[in-house]
């Protein structure tokens, strides 16, 4: 089928089109900045259109001789969403009924029943009450959190578990939440765009664990490897108060904590699940709570990142679209210097890199680290390397082991010293077009709870020595091998 995706460079609609496109289906990519999408492992496969909900014109032309219309968009960073998004459902749907679209598919949030929705909540049904009565057989579907790497819900539970051992929090931690995996959540999505066109409602979807946000917190701990939070309800946080402290506390923007953080005051818990009996579940079943959370997890943990989205893992793995604040805290340094000597002569010292041959820099601060890391009960630096010259995946280097190897142009260590995290070194080399090379150095670290970002923050002022220092002193090295 032929569908037009609104919203392809959100969480969601970034992560849609890549699964429409091994379903077999013609994808076109609708969004206001095309250029978002350069980096977008699949931008070559889809058809992109330059489209704004909020301009009519523009709306037509996209869904001008589509079959499909995915609506995905939600205006939370504008000051007046609620009207926003208003004016853009009637655009799109108005511009899908002239265009004889055969189905609507959106997205939007569970709402409880009988109750004062926040504006977030009230908006989403709104937009779906919309698109319901455009004339055009639609589906609704309707999540509470949505768990993976980038979930705006999902990183701010992320930030507050990882960062806060102890904390103060109000009482809807109690309120009862029913999350679902982003991989799930895409499954019901993608099946959706083929009910017949009698079907014109709302779907609840969620996943199989009901949970407190108090429990999610704990269980997100326990797998991410932290101690037990404490955590201590009380009455006095308002929802205003509460987005002000997940401001202060995590990365997610005031415009976006706000809306969320009031609509965590209602439970959101599915009221049906009458999506299976359409589509059925998604293969091996719904995922649980835990399982959602080590995927979402699994990133980091892997430090390979994907060339072509048909080689992507878990739609939960992170995207280029993602924005800045989301995919949890992973730090970085990156060092790039260009060298007159040849690539080759560039991997020869790095492969030759430890043991007898140190690490080119700062020789005495890799001596106390090694004397530290012992005298804790790491392995320090003494355990060398086994060949001076030649490396294999798997083996120890000093205190790194050999993770990945592709001679001649990439070395990625892994750290197996004691650290409040886990950390990678990668050394790799390319020819710079002018019969010299390119050398790239990347050092990267994931924190382990609050005293993983204390640990990066107090040696970070050193990396300029030690890492500065690593890059010049190799590329150096390899000049002068090549005299």
């Amino acid at each position: 089928m032929r569908c037009v995706v609104f919203g392809a460079t959100g969480y969601i609609g970034g992560r849609l089109v890549p699964e429409l496109l091994r379903a077999g289906h013609a994808v076109r990519a609708a969004v206001r900045d095309p250029g978002k999408l350069a980096d977008t492992p699949w931008r070559s496969d889809a058809d992109v259109a330059t489209a704004d909900v909020t301009d009519p014109a523009s709306v037509a032309a996209a869904v001008d001789g589509q079959e499909v219309v995915y609506y995905l968009v939600h205006s939370l960073h504008h000051k007046d969403f609620v009207r926003v998004d208003r004016q853009a459902a009637h655009a799109v749907a108005r511009a899908a009924a002239a265009a004889g679209v055969r189905r609507i598919v959106y997205l939007g949030g569970i709402t409880p029943a009988g109750q004062r929705l926040s504006p977030h909540l009230a908006s989403r049904a709104e937009v779906g009450e919309i698109l319901l009565g455009s004339g055009v057989p639609t589906v609704a579907l309707r999540a509470g959190v949505i768990i993976g790497s980038g979930s705006a819900s999902f990183e701010m539970l992320r930030y507050l578990t990882e960062r806060l051992p102890a904390m103060v929090t109000p009482r809807w931690v109690h309120n009862r939440i029913q999350p679902i995996a982003v991989r799930d959540v895409l499954h019901y999505l993608t099946h959706a765009a083929e009910l017949p066109a009698e079907i014109n409602r709302t779907f609840d979807i969620g996943g199989p664990d009901v949970l407190t946000y108090l429990d999610m917190m704990r269980r997100y701990a326990v797998v991410a490897g932290l101690p037990r939070r404490v955590v201590v309800p009380v009455p006095v946080l308002t929802p205003w108060l509460s987005a002000q402290w997940v401001n202060l506390v995590t990365p997610v923007p005031r415009s976006i904590a706000v809306p969320l953080i009031e609509s965590l005051v209602h439970e959101v818990v599915c009221g049906e699940h009458d999506i299976d009996e359409h589509v059925g579940k998604p293969p091996g079943g719904l995922t649980r709570y835990e399982g959602a959370i080590e995927l979402a997890l699994a990133h980091i943990r892997n430090a390979d990142v994907p060339t072509r989205w048909s080689d992507a893992g878990e739609p939960s793995d992170p995207l280029p679209t993602d924005p800045e604040w989301s995919g949890g805290s992973l730090y970085e340094d990156i060092r790039e210097l260009r060298t007159t000597a040849d690539p080759d002569t560039v991997w020869q010292v790095i492969e030759s890199i430890g043991g007898e041959h140190g690490w080119y820099s700062f020789p005495l601060a890799w001596s106390v680290r090694g004397w530290i890391d012992r005298l804790t009960g790491g392995v320090g630096l003494r355990r060398g390397r086994r060949d001076p010259r030649r490396l294999h995946t798997g083996e120890a280097l000093d205190w790194w082991r050999v993770e990945h190897l592709d001679r001649p142009h990439l070395l990625r260590l892994r750290a197996e010293m004691r650290l409040p995290g886990r950390a990678w070194l990668e050394l790799s080399t390319a020819p710079d077009g002018a019969g010299g090379s390119v050398y790239r150095q990347r050092a990267v670290f994931e924190p382990h709870g609050l005293a993983g970002h204390a640990y990066w923050r107090a040696v970070s002022p050193f990396h300029g020595i030690v890492f500065g220092g690593m890059a010049r002193n190799i590329t150096g090295a390899a000049q002068h091998e090549r005299r």
